[in-house]
């Protein structure tokens, strides 16, 4: 084996016996998209997870420590493990050897007859098969205490028989494949990132075990160890460390119970921020669309704080009971669950259906976490306050919505004073341009095409949606007049169907300025209306920087580099002017270069942009003041084009 030789003890308990064979694997290579999901990005990292799954198979059983992932030169993924190797023998149906029929017959696996485990992630062999059959070529290496052997795949068929290649006294399963480019047409180049995250979950999720993700790609190496011995409360630490909020209680709240073959475990973590942040798991699988445990979950935990409240008089008898928003509100908690016969809705896991464990979660929770809250009087005092004062919040902008309303037109929805709309009422052909200020809303207004394109000048103080509930974001005067003009509704009353424009354009100064404007209003799109994100309606216009004439010919010019080309090829001593704001420029020149389709520059915004910009105004408006120094001092060097 390779210098991280795999090392636990032979054990007889898992042999050919154990593997069971349901069906063929025909189907795998004509409809891929329903085992992995798609032949996308998301499909082509599936195939990682399907082969990592299976050695945390082994250390759920209790036989690995260790999991080395490696992305090889030509984006090849090789997965290497200490557990006890898939069995080599003759399997007692199939006549061939059984690690053979793993990796080339669909639903065979040590998962169906209950003696190879008692918990796993799902289909053994389903997902090693599949992957078999969607690779260009698979080799699987096993080392069972005395022999190594080694087995060669092209396209899911055995391109030779399973031979030995050497002795060894350790024991532990490789696989090294590599996507095939016929199913994975969009793409077969593995994102360093997406792997870490998902290889991260796991090892919160199974305290203990070493994981070691390795990228061996020239020019590109990197490697990183995740190992934590906290387990799922160490998960709740890190999610609340990317928020930037503080925690409302010093230690993280832990729950966990355990009946026969099953066992369920809730880590809670309560902060000031708004957000809710729940990922539920079951037998370490991801269930992106919840299920019975996460329901059971919330469920519980509502009845749970409404009960301690009544009981300690925090609530009244007459008051409406707090929602689920309420008490979610600035919520992180893990739910990982374990079980036998684990019954998820499509290949892909995403929804748990055991009706048993939504039942043995919601006993836990509603014993346990109301236990703890009497034990620990001034948290629960902390958490119910908090649950009370987003209840009044979500109250406070029912009424501004319902004010709102009651001042609209019955034929038409009251517009903002300062919006100068299109005269078009098509929302696919439509744009609006939200620009600071009125000297800039001025000019777009006289440059633009008014047959459907809108001018939404910003004025007033731009509210810190770091530090403001829904309530808050009502009835500030720089907010409400772009939520007014979009006609969607914002947070849980939000309706696409309702956006008046097709695009949505910010429009502010290429200076420090409107960095900040973008990223205050991005921020915003991003907390509030992320379906606009999405769906790909918000936009960011990008004025020039300079404009570079000489007699009759005049360019604009959006860098510097930019620049000093068009300098050269007007044969130089030419006139540049710096453009200082989009107020500056007179209405022609603003349609010439910002507004008009034929010639404008915009960058559409994706979710890792607004993300970004989330993540920056947290850090720069939030309470801690350590991350904002240094964000500054790092990029001090950057703000060269000061208004001083």
């Amino acid at each position: 084996m390779s210098a991280n030789d795999i090392n636990t003890p032979v054990t007889e308990s898992y042999d050919e016996n154990s593997i069971q064979v349901l069906e063929g694997l025909e189907a795998v290579r004509k409809r891929p998209g329903m085992y992995i999901g798609s032949t996308g990005e998301r499909g082509l990292h599936h195939l990682v997870y399907e082969i990592v799954d299976n050695a945390i198979d082994e250390t759920l059983a209790g036989y690995c420590d260790t999991i080395y992932c490696d992305i090889l030169e030509g984006d090849i993924i090789r997965v290497q493990d200490n557990g006890r190797g898939i069995p080599v023998g003759i399997h007692p149906k199939m006549g061939i050897p059984t690690v053979s029929v793993v990796f080339t017959v669909l639903h065979a696996g040590g998962k169906f007859g209950g003696s190879g485990y008692k918990v796993s992630g799902g289909l053994h062999g389903v997902g090693a098969s599949v992957v078999n059959a969607l690779s260009s070529w698979l080799e699987v290496e096993v080392a069972d205490g005395k022999h190594l052997y080694k087995q060669r795949y092209e396209r899911g068929n055995a391109v030779d028989e399973l031979h030995i290649v050497g002795d060894t006294d350790k024991t532990g399963t490789i696989v090294t494949f590599k996507p095939d480019a016929e199913i994975f047409t969009d793409t077969t180049v593995y994102d360093y990132d997406i792997l870490l995250t998902r290889l991260r979950e796991q090892a919160f999720l199974n305290a203990g075990v070493k994981i070691i993700l390795r990228d061996l790609r020239p020019d590109q190496e990197k490697e990183t160890v995740l190992h934590f011995e906290g387990g799922i409360k160490s998960y709740c630490e890190f999610l609340l460390a990317k928020t930037k909020k503080e925690k409302l209680h010093d230690e993280v709240i832990y729950l966990s119970k355990t009946e026969k073959d099953s066992a369920a475990e809730v880590a809670l973590l309560f902060n000031t921020g708004y957000d809710t942040n729940i990922i539920s798991f079951a037998n370490n699988i991801h269930t992106v669309d919840g299920g019975t445990h996460e329901t059971s979950f919330k469920n519980a935990l509502v009845r749970a704080i409404n009960n301690y409240g009544l009981r300690f008089k925090y609530l009244k008898e007459s008051n409406p009971r707090l929602r689920a928003d309420d008490v979610l509100e600035g919520l992180i908690a893990v739910i990982s669950v374990k079980l036998t016969e684990a019954q998820f809705e499509g290949q892909t896991k995403s929804k748990l259906g055991n009706t048993s464990m939504g039942t043995m979660v919601n006993n836990m929770v509603s014993s346990q976490f109301s236990a703890f809250l009497e034990d620990h009087p001034a948290i629960g005092k902390t958490i119910i306050e908090k649950a009370i004062a987003a209840s009044n919040a979500r109250e406070a902008a029912q009424k501004a919505r319902d004010l709102q309303r009651k001042q609209s037109n019955t034929t038409r929805v009251r517009m903002p004073e300062k919006l100068t709309d299109c005269i078009s009422n098509d929302p696919t052909k439509t744009e609006i341009f939200i620009v600071e200020g009125d000297s800039a809303g001025g000019s777009a207004v006289e440059g633009r095409n008014s047959t459907y394109q809108a001018i939404l000048p910003l004025w007033g103080k731009m509210l810190n949606v770091e530090k403001a509930r829904v309530d808050k974001v009502y009835g500030n005067d720089k907010l409400t007049p772009v939520i007014l003009a979009l006609g969607t509704g914002i947070g849980d009353h939000f309706d696409i169907a309702k956006l008046r424009y097709d695009k949505i354009v910010i429009m502010a100064d290429a200076d420090v300025d409107g960095s900040h404007i973008r990223t205050l209003l991005l921020t915003f799109f991003f907390r509030y209306m992320p379906q606009l994100i999405e769906t790909g309606h918000i936009y960011l216009a990008q004025p020039p920087l300079f404009r570079v004439s000489k007699g009759k010919h005049h360019y604009d010019a959006f860098t510097d580099e930019e620049k000093a080309a068009y300098i050269e090829k007007l044969g130089g001593n030419a006139d540049v002017q710096r453009y200082k704001g989009l107020g500056e420029m007179n209405p022609e020149q603003l349609w010439e270069t910002t507004l008009d389709p034929e010639h404008r520059t915009m960058l559409k915004v994706k979710m890792s942009d607004a993300e970004l910009a989330d993540a920056t105004f947290s850090m720069l408006m939030g309470e801690e003041v350590e991350p904002r120094r240094h964000f500054i001092e790092e990029n001090a060097v950057f703000a060269t084009d000061l208004d001083i």
